[in-house]
């Protein structure tokens, strides 16, 4: 049977990837300004991840997804407040960006990056107040604080930290994002196209 510990363990294990991720992806964005071996390096990982990256920020978002609803469903964790406006936030990433990697479609990022963008805010904020407890205010219930941490992996990665990580990796994907055009649209040239009249 799996265990709280397991599920949390393999989670923060995700998390750490995805920060690992997203710190490389500063590098390469940052240090391409400044090296043009950084620019090759930049330029070759985007061509990679590029045509793929809707596929896994939509994987991203599935995780994140599944393991909150394992923790409160099965873990019995009660989500606070500003774990429910994460919440809020990630789960309509799931069929958005399935849809649009089903379609091949970047044209999702604007919206995809908003509500990344806004579960990440929350998320900085949330992490923050398991920091500085005493920062707490009204926002969260006194029977179920913002600040307990259900868990706490490697001596940092709590819940919030995770969803950090997951809206962070999901953001730096949709900033790489590549249409990739799907064979069945692929239009032939006309054959008189080359032809003059």
């Amino acid at each position: 049977m799996v265990t709280k510990e397991a599920v949390s363990l393999f989670l923060a294990l995700l998390a750490v990837v995805a920060e690992l991720a997203v710190v490389a992806a500063i590098v390469l964005a940052v240090g391409g300004r400044f090296s043009p071996g950084l620019v090759r390096a930049r330029d070759e990982a985007v061509a990679a991840i590029g045509p793929a990256a809707l596929p896994l920020a939509f994987a991203v978002a599935a995780v994140a997804m599944a393991g909150s609803l394992y923790f409160s469903e099965v873990a019995h964790f009660t989500p606070c407040r500003l774990c429910w406006y994460q919440r809020i936030c990630m789960y309509p990433l799931v069929p958005l960006l399935g849809l649009a990697a089903w379609r091949h479609d970047p044209g999702i990022r604007p919206y995809a990056a908003t509500l990344s963008g806004i579960g990440a805010v929350i998320a900085s904020y949330h992490v923050l107040l398991e920091r500085h407890p005493e920062w707490e205010t009204s926002i969260c219930e006194l029977n179920n604080p913002c600040t307990l941490k259900w868990i706490n992996r490697f001596g940092y990665l709590t819940i919030p930290t995770m969803a950090l990580s997951a809206f962070a990796l999901i953001l730096v994907l949709l900033a790489v994002a590549r249409p990739e055009t799907p064979e069945w649209e692929t239009e032939p040239e006309p054959e008189s196209a080359g032809r003059k009249n």
